[in-house]
């Protein structure tokens, strides 16, 4: 049984469909990634996904579970959590606050949030150097870590991650992205949107793109770097 799946998902912006009967696949452990352009409707789906939209087509399923009209905090409590695009981050909180923020729908006590926030701060170490600073003091760099710590305080099943390189300098997405892969060898399952279609297919095991809100190409991660499409559009190689 999948960890996750999405079946022929269509959802709408008032009149606009911005999915097109999208369906995809993630299974225990893997990294899925979900590539395509601006616009392409990758946030769309995640959103989805976790119940911030409702598809007015379709089906989700968590572990054989159907999840597609369930509210979307009661979604987070069944083991999904996301680090949204542009990390939202509260900005006025510290970041110890922030990490208490994400584990707000845990009953297991001081205790275990405690000391899953010690491993976030052993991931990612500059976060326990600015335990106290306040979260919008924070670079871009810091603040994505701490978007993706604070995802993982809920203690999710399948953590969703919308775009981790963005607005990034090379050396940090080389450090987030070493971080996803260690966090996927402790066993989490991840599912990826990113514009970085390099760097996402390098790091993940099977691949989806998606164009107007469609899937137009999935397969192994390393047959989609060498996929013609693919290095054209996304890996940026001309005259193929």
């Amino acid at each position: 049984m999948a960890k996750l799946e999405v079946k022929n998902i269509h959802t709408f912006y008032g009149n606009i469909e911005a999915l097109k009967g999208v369906s995809l696949s993630v299974e225990e452990g893997e990294i899925v990634t979900l590539i395509g352009s601006n616009g392409a409707g990758k946030s769309t789906t995640l959103n989805t996904i976790c119940g911030i939209l409702k598809p007015r087509q379709g089906e989700v399923f968590l572990e054989g579970e159907r999840i597609d009209h369930v509210p979307s905090h009661d979604i987070v409590a069944k083991g999904i959590s996301q680090s949204p695009e542009g990390r939202k981050i509260f900005a006025r909180l510290t970041v110890k606050e922030n990490l208490e923020m994400g584990a707000f729908i845990r009953k297991d006590g001081p205790e275990a949030m405690n000391r899953d926030i010690d491993h976030v701060f052993t991931l990612f170490p500059r976060l326990e150097e600015r335990e106290w600073q306040i979260a919008g003091t924070l670079s871009g760099g810091e603040q994505q870590m701490l978007a993706i710590g604070r995802a993982l305080m809920s203690k999710p099943r399948l953590l969703l991650l919308d775009e981790p390189s963005m607005g990034l300098a090379p050396l940090l997405v080389d450090a987030i992205f070493d971080i996803i892969k260690t966090i996927n060898k402790d066993g989490m399952t991840i599912l990826l949107v990113e514009q970085n279609a390099m760097v996402a297919l390098s790091v993940a095991h099977r691949g989806y793109v998606m164009q107007a809100g469609e899937i137009v190409l999935h397969g192994n991660a390393k047959n989609m770097q060498e996929n013609e499409m693919v290095r054209r559009l996304y890996l940026g190689e001309e005259g193929l």
